[in-house]
């Protein structure tokens, strides 16, 4: 069986979100660090962000009938597939506030981040989402667990780690998408 390859615009727009989303978890991350970790999340973010544009730039100068989302059927289950983990994660999200629980919002939205890679790998021709959706969850229980035993708050494990996690991959993605050939759109 052939394997199926991510296209270069994919690498190109994984790197874009990944990126985009480091640097997201990264800025979680300062809502209460410890005073030695603030400047690291901050070098953090702007490397993640870094990743993003260097992924916009190649990904969108690739051919877009490369895309793994070009198709119906591929398009249909990406948005199902986000739509639900949109959807849990503001119930979750609005629950554990409702609870009082506001510390751990971030804790849910990482496992839910986390769980959702596994059924997009196939989806987006992306294996390597397998890995980074076992390291965001890992994430969030080692957040769940360093929150109920210790004085750093959840907000601050999540955004280390979701922000490391998607930015690594992130750069891997673009570093993959540059050893792809550039290809030429199919003529219709």
């Amino acid at each position: 069986m052939e394997e199926v390859r991510q296209s270069r615009r994919d690498g190109g727009i994984t790197a874009l979100v990944e990126g985009f989303f480091g640097a997201a978890w990264f800025g979680w991350g300062h809502a209460a660090p410890p005073a030695w970790l603030d400047p690291w999340l901050t070098v953090g973010s702007v490397a993640a962000l870094l990743v993003a544009v260097a992924g916009a730039v190649v990904g969108f100068a690739s051919a877009a009938s490369t895309a793994a989302i070009n198709n119906r059927a591929a398009g249909r289950r990406y948005g199902i597939i986000v739509g639900v983990e949109f959807a849990l994660a503001g119930l979750g999200a609005a629950l554990l506030g409702a609870l009082g629980q506001p510390d751990y919002i971030p804790v849910w939205i990482c496992a839910v981040v986390g769980v959702h890679f596994l059924p997009l790998a196939p989806v987006l021709r992306d294996r390597n989402l397998i890995p980074l959706g076992i390291l965001v969850s890992a994430t969030a229980a080692v957040a769940l667990v360093g929150g109920l035993t210790t004085d750093v708050v959840p907000s601050t494990i999540t955004g280390v780690g979701a922000g490391l996690s998607l930015s690594v991959f992130g750069a891997y993605a673009l570093i993959g998408a540059l050893r792809q050939p550039r290809r030429r759109p199919e003529a219709a």
